[in-house]
């Protein structure tokens, strides 16, 4: 199914909402990525399945293993996963812990500002390139952002630019 991708969707500000009286973005009570997506009128044929919708810092490592069963039984080479910034490393690096070896491409996509509601946002290119990044990468865990590939090990959110970098370089 090398002509599929699946979604897993978890949350996070690339799928919340500005909350005013909490003065910051509360994840929706369900997803808009599966509407945004049919929208760009793919190619690959899309499955997607809402897992959860949290802000990351609220998901632990139960919720981590429904992820990780989520790749684990659904059928799809490529995957990408909608989840917050703030623990998408913990995250991905939790289920490379855990999957050990994969035959799949799995790619980690966030955003700093929500995909529905702003304009403009790094929320739909982030996505735009996660998709087509799952075209060429070789099986393994990603996470795409800022028009980078970075390794899951090798990866940081600098809070100070609004984006995510690599430990190794300046």
């Amino acid at each position: 199914m090398s002509d599929h991708i699946h979604f897993i969707i978890t949350g996070g500000t690339i799928d919340s909402y500005y909350d005013p009286v909490k003065e910051t973005a509360v994840p929706s009570e369900h997803s808009y990525i599966p509407e945004f997506i049919k929208v760009l009128k793919l190619y690959d044929s899309i499955s997607h399945r809402e897992i959860f919708m949290k802000d990351s810092r609220d998901i632990n490592d139960a919720d981590r293993d429904e992820i990780l069963n989520e790749i684990k039984k659904n059928k799809a080479k490529r995957i990408i996963i909608t989840h917050g910034s703030y623990t998408v490393v913990d995250t991905a690096k939790y289920l490379e812990k855990n999957l050990k070896k994969t035959d799949k491409t799995i790619i980690f996509v966030c955003s700093l500002i929500p995909i529905k509601g702003f304009s403009p946002s790094d929320a739909g290119f982030n996505l735009g390139y996660a998709v087509a990044k799952s075209q060429d990468l070789k099986n393994g865990l990603y996470v795409c952002m800022n028009g980078k590939v970075f390794d899951p090990n090798d990866v940081v959110k600098i809070l100070s630019e609004g984006r995510f970098s690599s430990i190794y370089t300046k």
